[in-house]
């Protein structure tokens, strides 16, 4: 049953008299205690993440949920909801919002925590805060309630049992495992399984006992089964990333996994794997081998349910420590001493290089071995733009190459990389060759990558041609035998342009015209849509034509004098602006109609917008017309670039944009997230 805010008043209304309730009248006490002690602290996260994908960082909306653990506004929820974000907006369960920020995240435990802002909140008003239980008490059948905010909706409680404390992802059922930024979460958490329904929006939500306490963050979901991160591990994690701002953890190069079932030794952990170099290999430790004492704590692996009890003891030990291991080999005990060291993660974080069209990665310890590497120097390409720069040399840059060196300059991680392009294209408005040394499988490669953007330029205006100012369309052999013209070729009038010559002289919506000077227009198949508009154009501006036409029914001759033509769309200036991944245009004759606005309609054209982009995620969409930005007219292009660059400088937080769509008008807030200045030598 799904318990949500505006029956809360209800519930506990009806739990507010206890003596002589019926028995079930322990369960509606138990949820009564659940949401008072719980539901004021639940909050819904509004973030914006950004990943990369395509040759960029691409930017979504997104909503989670998470819960209030201190005073100071600290909330834990998942990795997989806010560790990624940039923009955080929580909703508390009274409608108030209050942005907040990342603090630290860990994406091995799929924990993250965020801390409101409550610099603007008034003097003495207080937060609601829950509490950690002791997850490890937990026991199949206990009735348990999940918190959260599914679907984004408002804050919601459902109701369920303990179905699992162990719940591991089945073998077989991903061998991949469930990874996030590279690392198997799997490997250190056995969730608490639990039939208290739960959608996506709950992940990051408490998993709460009937005392009102959590002892769960719930994260996934498998068949009808929610799996809930224990609340010992999360409370943990927790504490360090508020305390420090990141997770420390031990690295022996260890690979365990359960005894195999022929095993005839009946507790220890087989050693699977030893990662070559690392503290295990150093140390003798061999794959076959039984380990059964770690750190004078004896430890064993029979399902792989036991598998991450023993990680968690092995990423817990302190950095640097000394630590005593029993191993068994070939019948004999042998003790080993290795020292442990700090894992790093899985993966550097993503950054986007926009003038190659790609995102890279640095190396970290574990990225490095991976790629059998023997230092973390050089950058890792992620992601490629296609027809981008990196994606367009010849030959191209492709995911998994590492950049080792840029015009014979060396490269060791992502700082360099945006040092040397910075220094390569300063001053320059085109695109600049810069010869580009990569590895791919142990090959030594060059390549030529033309780095930059091209230049906004202002296009050529064609030679002025003849315009006869209306639209029409091809009198096909069908529609002139349907209109009684069998026979002739020629167009039909759909469109007048108002103010213009041909309304002048007369020219209406359903003419059909059929000779222009004397001489016929032969147009009477579909592809012929150009032969009316090439004849016009064969002819002087300015000079006045004589029509033959059929108008209502009767022919007769009408004289139009032909016009200048209008400029096209593709001859127009446009600018694409990087910060607002979109590309503005001038707006065109034939836009204005096709868009049906007055011919004195000032305004650029939204022309592209990139997918993923932070225009994209404000809403705005090709075929906007912009009138103004941040309360600056957008007459042409050269107007709004000004304000965009304005805008820039000014590093503003909230741009807005006030845009005609269809007849609709209305102000859209852009969020860009400014790049940083590059800091040169």
């Amino acid at each position: 049953m799904a318990w949500v805010w505006t029956a809360w008043m209800a519930v506990v209304a009806g739990c507010s008299h206890m003596d002589g309730v019926p028995p079930q009248g322990l369960e509606h006490r138990s949820l009564a205690r659940a949401i008072e002690r719980v539901y004021p602290a639940l909050v819904r996260l509004d973030v914006v993440i950004v990943e990369p994908g395509e040759g960029r960082m691409r930017k979504h909306s997104g909503a989670g949920s998470g819960v209030i653990i201190s005073r100071e506004g600290h909330i834990v929820t998942n990795h997989h909801v806010a560790g990624n974000a940039i923009r955080i907006v929580c909703r508390m369960p009274d409608g108030e919002q209050i942005e907040a920020r990342l603090l630290g995240t860990d994406p091995l435990a799929d924990i993250a925590v965020v801390q409101l802002d409550l610099a603007g909140r008034p003097v003495g008003r207080s937060l609601a805060v829950a509490e950690f239980g002791d997850s490890d008490k937990v026991q199949v059948g206990d009735t348990v309630f999940a918190m959260g905010s599914p679907a984004a909706l408002s804050q919601s409680v459902t109701q369920g049992v303990v179905s699992n404390t162990t719940m591991i992802l089945p073998r077989g059922l991903d061998d991949e495992g469930f990874r996030l930024e590279g690392e198997d979460v799997g490997s250190l958490v056995r969730w608490i399984g639990h039939d208290a329904v739960i959608y996506p929006g709950n992940s990051g939500g408490p998993l709460v006992d009937a005392a009102g306490r959590i002892i769960g963050i719930n994260e996934v979901g498998i068949g009808s089964l929610g799996g809930a991160i224990p609340g010992n591990l999360a409370r943990s994690v927790a504490e360090q990333i508020i305390r420090t701002g990141t997770v420390e953890r031990s690295w022996t190069g260890l690979e365990g996994q359960p005894r195999l079932r022929n095993s005839p030794i009946r507790r220890g952990v087989l050693v699977g794997g030893v990662i070559e170099g690392s503290p295990a290999d150093q140390t003798g430790i061999q794959p076959g081998d039984i380990l059964v004492r770690f750190d004078g704590a004896e430890v064993d692996c029979r399902i792989d349910e036991d598998l991450p009890v023993f990680n968690r003891l092995v990423l817990s030990t302190p950095l640097d420590k000394a630590v005593a291991v029993t191993i068994l080999r070939d019948g004999q005990r042998l003790e080993r001493t290795l020292t442990t060291r700090a894992r790093d993660k899985a993966k550097g974080p993503a950054h986007e290089i926009k003038a190659w069209g790609v995102t890279v990665r640095d190396f970290t310890l574990l990225s490095a071995l991976e790629h059998r590497r023997s230092d973390r120097r050089g950058v890792l390409v992620g992601t490629v733009r296609r027809g981008g720069p990196a994606d367009s040399a010849k030959p191209a840059l492709e995911p998994g190459d590492v950049i080792v060196a840029v015009e014979h300059k060396r490269v060791d991680g992502v700082t360099d990389l945006q040092t040397v392009t910075e220094e390569l294209t300063r001053g320059h408005e085109g695109r600049v060759p810069a010869v580009v040394e990569f590895e791919r499988a142990g090959d030594q490669v060059l390549t030529v990558v033309k780095i930059g953007k091209d230049p906004d330029q202002d296009k050529p205006r064609l030679s002025s041609k003849a315009w006869f100012p209306a639209r029409t369309q091809v009198l096909t052999r069908d529609l002139a035998k349907a209109l009684g013209l069998e026979g002739k070729p020629g167009v039909r009038v759909v469109q007048v342009f108002r103010g213009h010559s041909a309304e002048k002289a007369g020219i209406a919506v359903g003419d059909i015209l059929l000779k222009i000077d004397g001489e016929p227009i032969r147009a009477s198949n579909p592809e012929d849509t150009e032969v009316f508009s090439e004849m016009v154009r064969q002819m002087d501006v300015g000079v006045q034509v004589t029509v033959d036409r059929v108008h209502k029914g009767e022919p007769n001759q009408v004289k139009v004098t032909l016009e200048p033509r209008m400029t096209e769309a593709s001859e127009l200036r446009k600018v694409q602006d990087d910060d607002f991944e979109l590309t503005l245009r001038q707006l065109a004759f034939e836009d204005k109609i096709d868009l049906q606005v007055g011919e004195d309609t000032q305004g650029v054209l939204v022309e592209t917008v990139m997918p993923a982009g932070w225009a994209a995620l404000a809403g705005l969409r090709p075929g906007d017309i912009v009138l103004s930005i941040n309360g600056h007219a957008a007459a042409d292009v050269g107007a709004a670039q000004a304000a965009l660059n304005q805008a820039e400088r000014d590093r503003a937080r909230t741009v807005v944009f006030f845009v005609r769509r269809g007849v609709h008008t209305s102000f859209i807030e852009v969020e860009p997230n400014w790049p940083q200045a590059v800091a040169l030598p």
